[in-house]
């Protein structure tokens, strides 16, 4: 019989693999693939350009893989296209890295209004759950990134993790770190002890709250477009994917 792993596990593990250093802005992080058809390529870059520069993305790198590109134990099928965008679970992997004992929490659905974030309105629990949450959400059409947007004001999917007290100027320098790199997913830091997004922190810790890295999925989704997305799918090293606004000729993704 074979054990059940719950999510929160194999976030642990791929949290250890992080090597991205945000200061010489090198190493690997964790990323998602989504797999889209060839037909819809162009559609799906504007829409992924469109919520990186609403920021609503974890950062503006992405890896394209072509028909018959390997990843992973992944082969992408003819006629299909592959994405690799960076997911959020690295911000947690980078503040391990630094010393600091981050953990993952819960993935959910953040209200916004006006450009400010007003309080989750759906939470799933990363140590009661085999699936990633923020999948879980987006499968249920819970989101109005399009509508966040165009408006300013939505439904967005997001996670939060905690971290002690004592390491909150330290929290501060990383995620900064992290910004200057492009990482600029930070949708709040709380106060020690107090709730954030209208959820209880633990004593003696201080929440932090990242934007999902399937936002720009989910606003691809929303416009009736097929994405399927593999969330936290492996490693990959950021050497590898490009700016989004460096990807100006998409010739290359044809199978030859």
């Amino acid at each position: 019989m074979t054990d059940i792993m719950f999510i929160n596990s194999r976030i642990e593990n791929m949290m250890y693999e992080v090597t991205f250093d945000p200061l010489i802005r090198k190493g690997k992080i964790i990323v998602n693939i989504s797999i889209v058809n060839e037909s819809d390529f162009k559609k799906v870059i504007g829409y992924i350009r469109q919520a990186i520069h609403s920021g609503l993305s974890v950062s503006p790198y992405i890896k394209i893989l072509r028909a018959g590109e390997k990843f992973g134990n992944l082969t992408i099928e003819k006629g299909k296209v592959g994405l690799a965008t960076a997911c959020s679970i690295t911000i947690d992997g980078v503040l391990l890295k630094a010393g600091i004992p981050v953990k993952p929490k819960f993935g959910g659905v953040v209200e916004i209004h006006d450009g400010s974030p007003l309080r989750f309105t759906e939470i799933l629990s990363y140590d009661s759950t085999t699936i990633d949450p923020l999948d879980v959400l987006m499968s249920q059409e819970l989101t109005s990134v399009a509508e966040m947007i165009n408006t300013g004001s939505g439904k967005i999917l997001a996670n939060l993790r905690e971290a002690p007290m004592a390491s909150r100027d330290k929290i501060e320098q990383v995620l900064d770190s992290l910004v200057e790199a492009g990482f600029s997913c930070i949708l709040e830091v709380g106060e020690p002890n107090n709730d954030i997004l209208g959820v209880q922190v633990g004593k003696d810790k201080v929440g932090i709250v990242v934007i999902g890295g399937t936002n720009p999925m989910a606003l691809i989704q929303e416009h009736g477009i097929y994405i399927d997305t593999q969330e936290m799918s492996r490693l990959l090293d950021i050497e590898e994917m490009v700016h989004i606004d460096d990807l100006r000729d998409i010739s290359y993704i044809k199978p030859e």
